[in-house]
């Protein structure tokens, strides 16, 4: 029996994967609102903040330029270290001596330098890394690596909010932030070590030209499609999420730590689904798998449409738990999605323009509700003549899109068109 030369390499995939996590944890959604509020930006502006994940992933378009190195890891792990280090600086520029208008807009530029950098260099990783996976085992390997890094997540995210909270109740977030950017900077070193140590398939590749390159793109008819499913649920998602921060810490008034347990809580039952959402995909389709996860998150969004202060704790943690098995399967169907729909040789260029242009629609999406966010609340939160909050209103439009998206799955997604391909070359 021939050796598996890359079974450590997909170990420490895992580990990489959950190490880089715990990044993303440390610049979500809680802690940028809380240095946003800390250096003064408006509800709306911190929206868009935090929609730069999303605009960050317009980046990917660049990664073409690498469609045709044998090897990407060199790039992969420089890139890693730069944007890591970039997210880090954002903490301490949020407690440096300057004016709160130049920490913004420091915090602006060393954020979306970041993004930019992570996701030139992502699409290249993924194919990296996946492609020492067997097809077969794609769906439970997707779901066992989330599995870990959310067990890691939520341990992580806890500890981290509930030394936020102790430092907010003793009047001194700047030692909290300070602490972030170190812990960053720890995740970093341990992060690029996993990087350093993973091997990479080289495969020698012809000189790839970009415009040969676009012209191959253009005549995946299948890519089609899963552009427009991407792209509908960035809109989908984007619409509200990014306004659901200050949302929470704001109008229905949560501490950290309570932000944290309703994160943990729905990491949990993420975990409970992934598997589950794993077999579906390995057993049916990813693309049945999608249409299963986008009618969950379509409850899940109806149901906050209703969430307010009096029952917010309520509604809200059944929002965030409903939303997170959705999760479950969207995450690894969007990016999986590709190898069952486009040739394998256009595969790493084809994940980057698919995360580019649902990027920048995602990114759009928030530009363009933030004003609508600023609109109702000095409205005295009505809308249309109506007591709704601005984030209940986003709810009923991410509701509706993907109602209009599960629609178009049903009717204009046929079986994928070259799964057979993927299986025998690997």
């Amino acid at each position: 029996m021939e050796k598996d030369i890359y079974k450590t390499s997909r170990t420490l995939y895992i580990i990489e994967a959950a190490l880089e996590y715990l990044i993303a944890i440390s610049v979500g959604t809680l802690y940028l609102t809380k240095l946003a509020m800390h250096v003064g930006l408006s509800d709306s502006a911190t929206g868009i903040l935090l929609s730069f994940v999303a605009l960050g992933t317009s980046f990917q378009c660049f990664a073409v330029l690498l469609a045709g190195q044998s090897s990407v890891k060199k790039w992969v792990f420089l890139g890693h270290v730069v944007s890591q280090l970039l997210f880090c600086s954002i903490y301490f520029i949020g407690v440096a001596p300057l004016s709160n208008a130049s920490k913004a807009v420091g915090i602006v530029v060393f954020l979306l330098l970041a993004q930019a950098i992570h996701n030139f260099i992502n699409s290249p990783k993924i194919t990296w890394y996946m492609s020492l996976v067997p097809y077969e085992q794609k769906g439970r390997f997707t779901a066992n690596k989330e599995i870990i890094s959310l067990i890691c997540g939520m341990l992580f995210s806890y500890g981290l909010a509930y030394f936020l909270e102790r430092c907010e109740a003793q009047g001194d977030l700047p030692t909290a932030f300070v602490w972030i950017g170190v812990i960053i900077l720890v995740l970093t070193v341990l992060h690029s070590a996993t990087l350093a140590f993973s091997k990479e398939k080289i495969v020698e590749k012809p000189k790839i030209k970009i415009k040969e390159t676009l012209k191959g793109l253009c005549k995946e008819k299948g890519l089609y499609k899963v552009i427009i499913v991407a792209c509908g649920w960035s809109v989908a998602s984007y619409v509200s999420t990014p306004f659901m921060g200050t949302y929470q810490l704001n109008e229905l008034a949560f501490l950290p730590t309570t932000v944290s347990i309703i994160s943990v809580v729905s990491s949990i039952m993420r975990i409970l689904f992934s598997k589950t959402m794993g077999k579906l995909a390995d057993r049916y389709s990813f693309t049945k798998m999608l249409k299963v996860c986008f009618t969950i998150e379509a409850v899940a969004f109806l149901i906050n449409s209703f969430a307010v202060p009096a029952n917010g704790k309520i509604v809200y943690t059944v929002f965030a738990i409903l939303h997170a098995v959705g999760l479950a399967g969207i995450n690894s169907a969007t990016i999986n999605l590709i190898y069952d729909y486009v040739s394998v040789e256009n595969c790493m260029s084809a994940l980057a323009i698919k995360s580019t242009v649902s990027g920048l629609v995602g990114f759009l999406s928030t530009l363009l509700m933030g004003p609508l966010v600023a609109y109702i609340q000095n409205n005295g939160n009505r809308f249309l003549g109506l007591p709704l909050y601005a984030q209940q209103v986003l709810s009923f439009f991410s509701f509706i899109v993907l109602a209009l998206l599960l629609v178009y799955i049903r009717f204009g997604m046929e079986k994928p068109i070259h799964a057979d391909e993927h299986t025998v070359s690997e």
